[in-house]
């Protein structure tokens, strides 16, 4: 089945896509950065560099690090963190059911050369 992939690049710098999304869902989920990036298969250093670039792109952070206390700090998504994947996936979504004919069409397309070919 064909599926769609949005990424949305911001001007100057600054991408949100996919991958980052759903780091931001699983930290929200987690309250951890460490968790979230190795529930995706991903080093503590890239997720904490995802969260950098996410944090740097927009105007406010999308995830903050409390730090500390006796059983040790946590993170959380920021109204804002919360906000931008709420948006990313109603815009994934609206655009999903907007394309779907023409996924429809290209699977067939890719499904029928596939059987060709083998």
């Amino acid at each position: 089945m064909a599926k769609l992939s949005i990424r949305i690049d911001f001007l100057p710098d600054g991408r949100v896509g996919p991958g980052k999304v759903l780091l931001l869902e699983r930290i929200g989920e987690y309250g951890s950065i460490s968790a979230a990036g190795r529930s995706m298969g991903m080093s503590y250093r890239r997720a904490w560099e995802l969260v950098a670039e996410l944090n740097k792109a927009f105007s406010t952070p999308l995830v903050e690090a409390h730090i500390g206390g006796r059983n040790g700090g946590n993170t959380a998504l920021t109204e804002l963190g919360t906000e931008v994947v709420r948006a990313y996936r109603a815009v994934e979504s609206d655009a999903s059911r907007a394309v779907s004919k023409h996924l429809d069409a290209l699977q067939t397309v890719a499904s029928k050369a596939k059987r060709k070919s083998g």
